[in-house]
């Protein structure tokens, strides 16, 4: 016998669960069924709301390598930022057109430089130093 209430607690739901395993996964089963759509109406409110946004740009700014010691403060900058550092143009949000925000990274170290316009950062060499 466990020595106290939490431990023996733990015993029962683990012995609990392999007892009704099956249950379990078709009541779990039903209820993703019957709440389907509802799950889907609030997936689709999350995914507008700014922090959804925040945390998937900061995702994607660490999946293609760019390193930063405070992505809170870099993401405020980002959000601030409305000119091109290198050609001063005004940038737009979104994934189209010349003048859209990129976030300037050294390939080789991962850090950040600017934050620039797409025409700008093409042409500036991945390979340029810091």
């Amino acid at each position: 016998m466990p020595s106290n209430k939490k431990e023996y607690q733990k015993e029962y739901n683990k012995k609990y669960y392999k007892e009704h395993q099956e249950k379990i996964k078709e009541q779990v089963k039903k209820y993703d069924e019957e709440h389907k759509e509802q799950n889907k109406e609030q997936r689709k409110k999350y995914n507008k709301t700014s922090q959804r946004k925040k945390s998937l740009r900061i995702y994607r700014w660490k999946y293609t390598g760019l390193i930063c010691e405070d992505y809170d403060k870099l993401y405020e900058h980002y959000l601030n930022t409305n000119e091109c550092d290198n050609c001063g143009i005004e940038l737009v949000e979104g994934h189209y057109g010349a003048n859209h925000k990129c976030m300037d990274h050294s390939h080789r170290t991962g850090l950040f430089r600017n934050i620039l316009c797409h025409r700008c950062n093409i042409m500036r060499p991945h390979y340029e130093s810091d």
